[in-house]
Order: structure tokens, then sequence, then C-alpha cells
């Protein structure tokens, strides 16, 4: 049986160096009504400002620039809900590689329509009724395509530690960083960052209340699969934690969280109304957990990632209104 390599935080240093003048380095924002609210001093690593609109392109960016050339004319292929799927299909074009996305049938359109905008050929799955992982791989046998899958990579992983990199980078030491959670691939990375760079934080990932495999997984030792969570948060409708992903979060992860979408809305909300930004459902995971947990914060330098902003606006518009 193959041992896995588990990336490491050196991988992440390498990474930031391959993604430099490619990926935004994105701004950490603060907000008065926040601290004042929780009682505790908030740092929010906006990856929605980050290109394509969400930090999969971290990862995405990480992976594809590591090709060799005869990688780079076959092509990617990839399979998402949206986020990862915008990131392959930019840096594939960034980086002149043919690139194939396989997108479920109810994935936002706006992510849909992105994907197609940046080159990708978009292949449409139902993600209730097929397998994306058997769709990707027969695929990439059949036309030679190196799969790159949106979070059980070592290089995608390494990718997605850099914001945690920089946002520790910038502000110093934090007593708790909150991390969105679907598959585990910026959990896996950010968790390689905070040890390294801050071994006392406490880090937890937060993951849709709908959607608890992430945290049945951490806490049962083993990785545990479950059938297509319905949740507002699609970008983490994932069905298990990855081979790669799973080990460093169970070994770096303080514990795992979760929020009902009733949460994440009032969040989307105050996002809005306070910070003037648009963050999609499951950018506002780690956020309302913060929140839940307001009372053993208090006092306490917290870090938030926000994920993405990649929302179709209809869409966008009934959750607040409703």
């Amino acid at each position: 049986m193959e041992t896995l390599v588990l990336p490491t935080y050196a991988d992440v240093a390498a990474a930031a160096e391959r993604i430099k003048g490619h990926a935004h380095h994105t701004p950490v924002l603060t907000s008065r009504t926040a601290n004042r609210t929780l009682g505790a001093e908030v740092f929010f690593k906006c990856e929605n400002l980050q290109r394509m609109g969400a930090f999969k392109f971290r990862g995405a960016f990480n992976a594809l620039a590591k090709f060799d050339e005869r990688q780079r004319k076959a092509g990617v292929i990839a399979f998402s809900s949206g986020n990862h799927a915008q990131g392959i299909a930019l840096s594939a074009a960034l980086l002149g590689i043919p690139a194939t996305i396989i997108m479920p049938h109810d994935a936002p359109a706006a992510k849909k329509a992105a994907t197609a905008e940046y080159g990708g050929n978009v292949v449409i799955y139902d993600r209730y009724s097929e397998d994306r992982e058997a769709i990707g791989r027969k695929l990439a046998e059949q036309h030679g395509y190196t799969l790159i899958p949106p979070y059980d990579h070592p290089d995608v992983i390494a990718g997605q530690g850099t914001a945690a990199k920089e946002l520790f980078e910038e502000v110093g030491p934090l007593d708790a960083l909150f991390v969105c959670l679907g598959g585990g691939g910026l959990l896996a990375g950010t968790a390689l960052s905070t040890r390294a760079l801050a071994p006392d934080c406490k880090l937890y990932g937060v993951e849709p209340e709908a959607g608890n495999d992430g945290q049945r997984s951490f806490r049962s030792g083993s990785i545990v699969h479950i059938d297509t969570p319905d949740t507002i948060a699609d970008g983490a409708q994932t069905q298990h934690l990855g081979s790669y992903t799973f080990p460093i979060i169970r070994r770096d992860v303080n514990d795992i969280h979760t929020a009902t979408d009733a949460e994440l809305v009032d969040c989307m909300r105050f996002y809005a109304e306070r910070m003037k930004m648009v963050v999609e459902p499951t950018g506002c995971l780690s956020f309302a957990a913060v929140r839940a947990l307001k009372e053993q914060l208090k006092g306490q330098r917290v870090g938030v990632i926000v994920t993405g902003g990649n929302i179709d606006l209809a869409r966008y518009a009934a959750l607040l209104a409703g």
C-alpha cells in the first residue's frame, strides 16, 4: 500500500513564491461593530476579494504552475461546484493550459458562466445521482488529462495555506482562527501555516450543520462518508474529507464546529450591511461559529477566513430578503 507523503509548511512557503504576482494579497479588514458586539478583536482575511472571487485560485494556480510540458499540452480536468472550477479555469487560461471542468447541474449560474468565460470546457453532471470523481477519472484516462481535485491534493493544500500565511505575517499571533470547511483543503493548508507561524493558536474548522461529516470524522478518528447535504453553503456540499486533508486536520486542528443555514444568512447580512461586502453562504461559515462562540472568545484576538463571494445576485437578494 502506497504511503501518502503529506505536504508541509515548506510546501506552503514554496507555493507563496510560486503564486506571487498572480494571486492577490487580499486585505485583512476589521469591524468596530463586530469587535464591540463580540468583545474580541476580529481580523477578517477577505478571500472573497481574491482573483475569481475565492481562495480557490491559490491552490489551483499552485498546482497548475507545477505541470511539466506533457501535462500542460494535454490539459487539466477538475470537478467542482463552482469556486475550484473557476480557479482552475482562470489559472489554466493564464498558463496556456486547456481545461475541462465537471460541474453539477445545480451549481450557481454565475459560477458556471464565469468558468466558461475563463475558457473552461464545462461538463455538466447530476450531483445527486452521478459520481463526479468517477467521471473525472474516466475522462482523464481517455484524454490524458491531469486530474486536479478540489481539495485532496498536496499542491492544492499548499496553495490554500498561503492565505493564513499572509494573515499571520500581517497581524501577528492569534488566539483562535476559524476556517470554512468542505473537503478540507483550506483547513489543512491553514493548519500547516498555523502550526508553523502561530503554534499556540487554536484552530477550528466550520461546516454546515446539515453536512457535518468533517466533525464526525474528526471526533471518531476515521473518515465518515455522507450523502450530499442539503444546505445553502454549496461550496461545502462535500461528502467526505480527503486522504491527504484528514490526517493533517486530525493532527493539527483543535475542533470542528457547525453552522445552520439561518446563521449563514445572518452573517451574509452582517457582511453586507456593516462591512459592505458580498460574501457567499459558504464563506460565512467561519464567522457564524465565531458569533455562536462569543462568550468563550471574549478578550481574544480572533482570525476569520472569509472564503468567497461568488453567488448569483438574484439568489443573494432572495436569501437576504427571506
